[in-house]
């Protein structure tokens, strides 16, 4: 993410090597190239004036400190900048094991969801519900108020199978009378949760905001959810102040003065996993002073992260993730696939391409090779000088074909694959016969390493005798 502003402050703070106290001059060098990095991203203007003014204050006269690299000393300045503007003060006012949703209510708690249409809402109310049902233990209900798109309702009910939660049934075309069977229904159903997922429009229109502030009051959510397209950049933006305007306005006539007033309470960024992730979210927290709640990673169900400032920030300026890689590596792994195999290895048994195709699988969950390695500390700075081919998901596609081209015999003994069968094998995988090679090879080395790590006291390090 970011590869270019990563670059380019890797330029400029390197230049700052060897410097007792960090000038204005030396500042302003680093600024410049973090202002074009930001524009590049499609950051909006008034958030990279607020980043680069907080970051011009903060490091203007800075003694550098004893055994820390200037450069590195003005990065931790970025970083801490750019966490406060993502909205990392805000941590401890919200629980952010739950996201920042606050679930309190007498049930069931409704959750609106809202946004333009092609943002991914009704995928990320799907996806939303299944991180409620898995990691929070509600029960959740959800229901469909898109009567103007086709195959809207029918969506929903398909995510609604996936997740295994209950779904509206209703034929009914009349969005507030879909509204009402919603909350009837939810409630017969004992849910902890509803989430409604409202009718995306192409563009804003007055038509749209007034059906969404009549479902809004009816329903009296205790959180009304943008949901946003993470690569549309500053767009994203006039998105969200418009969302956020039209449902803060108080109804005309209303004697209750609080109805209306408080507009959007959380963001949903999707698509975060494409190359012009981040601006959009440096620029809207920023100019709405709407919280980002969740991130949508991908178009998968359980690509779905609960938003951190702190790992946004890392991202960013290359310095990695790891809370999250170690988050996917123990959603990905299954508890009694990664028991099987730590007794595997106590006990000193070859792992075989049944193992190999797990690691690959378990890897492509975690987002493959491209997507761990950006989550890597200090991976940023080198990212230019690895072999993008080799990190290409297409080629463990492809050895994962190769796998499943051989035997039950042949992938538990590796020692099976003479010429004949590698042949058979290659050609059943649509590869050359190197191809097949390669595989088995790997599979030696992955062998090699496993018995490095025995030898090494892996029983030890991990607590067992």
């Amino acid at each position: 993410m970011f590869e270019f502003i990563s670059e380019k402050l890797g330029k400029a703070f390197g230049a700052l090597g060897g410097k007792a106290l960090l000038t204005e001059a030396d500042v302003d060098a680093a600024l410049r190239e973090l202002r074009v990095g930001l524009l590049e991203a499609d950051v909006a203007l008034p958030a990279i004036k607020h980043l680069v003014g907080l970051v011009r204050e903060r490091a203007v006269g800075e003694a550098v400190l004893k055994g820390v690299n200037p450069g590195q000393q003005v990065v931790k300045i970025v970083y801490d900048a750019m966490v406060e503007l993502l909205g990392g003060q805000e941590r401890g006012t919200r629980n952010e094991e739950r996201g920042g949703l606050d679930l309190r209510a007498v049930p069931p708690a409704v959750i609106l969801m809202a946004g333009l249409q092609g943002g991914g809402k009704t995928t990320t109310a799907g996806k939303l519900a299944k991180w409620l049902k898995e990691t929070q233990g509600k029960s959740v209900y959800l229901a469909s108020l898109d009567v103007y798109r086709p195959a809207a309702i029918e969506q929903l009910s398909v995510l609604a199978g996936k997740v295994g939660v209950e779904v509206l049934e209703s034929d009914s075309t009349d969005v507030m009378a879909r509204a009402k069977a919603a909350l009837a229904a939810a409630k017969k159903a004992s849910a902890d949760v509803l989430i409604l997922d409202t009718a995306g429009r192409l563009t804003l229109d007055d038509e749209m905001m007034a059906e969404l502030v009549k479902v809004r009051d009816l329903a009296k959510p205790v959180a009304t959810l943008l949901v946003a397209d993470g690569q549309t950049g500053q767009v994203a933006v006039e998105v969200a102040k418009g969302f956020h305007e039209a449902l803060g306005r108080k109804e005309r006539g209303t004697r209750n003065e609080e109805r209306g007033s408080g507009g959007l309470t959380g963001l949903v960024l999707t698509r975060m996993d494409g190359d012009a992730r981040g601006g959009a979210a440096l620029s809207m927290r920023f100019v709405t002073g709407v919280p980002i709640y969740f991130l949508g990673l991908g178009e998968g169900i359980a690509a779905f992260e609960v938003f951190r400032p702190e790992s946004l920030a890392g991202r960013i300026l290359g310095q990695g993730d790891v809370v999250s890689l170690v988050e996917k590596v123990q959603a990905a792994a299954k508890e009694e696939d990664a028991q099987a195999m730590e007794k595997k290895l106590l006990s000193g048994q070859k792992l075989d391409f049944n193992d190999m195709k797990k690691q690959f699988v378990m890897m492509k969950k975690m987002g493959g090779m491209a997507g761990m390695l950006e989550m890597l500390p200090g991976m940023g700075a080198i990212k230019s000088k690895i072999d993008a081919s080799k990190l290409d998901d297409k080629v463990m596609l492809r050895q994962v074909a190769v796998i499943d081209s051989m035997t039950k015999a042949e992938r538990r003994n590796p020692l099976l694959l003479n010429a004949r069968r590698r042949m058979r094998i290659a050609k059943g995988a649509g590869v050359t016969v190197q191809d097949v090679n390669k595989l088995v090879k790997m599979q030696e080395q992955m062998n090699k390493v496993a018995k490095m790590m025995r030898s090494g006291g892996l029983a030890q390090l991990i607590g067992r005798k």
